[in-house]
């Protein structure tokens, strides 16, 4: 399952993309705050590029969200 188009990593897009806006950071904000391109948030969000977990957690981090809340989140809905 290593495809960004998995279904699984799909709804990991969601809920991060959910997590951004309930924290009302624009993909701008969040890219500055990443030190990165604006396009790295837009690439990742829209699944064209793979976020890898110390992404992930640093993408967390700057959304103040906990990053195993999300991934619990992601396996309770793998599980129904």
């Amino acid at each position: 399952m290593k495809s960004i188009h998995s279904e699984p990593y799909q709804r990991l897009l969601v809920l991060l993309i959910k997590q951004r806006k309930q924290s009302s950071i624009t993909q701008e904000q969040l890219s500055k705050a990443l030190s990165r391109p604006q396009s790295f948030v837009s690439k990742y969000e829209r699944g064209e590029r793979r976020l890898d977990v110390i992404e992930f957690l640093e993408v967390c981090r700057h959304l103040d969200a906990d990053a195993y809340e999300i991934l619990r989140a992601l396996e309770r809905q793998q599980r129904s």
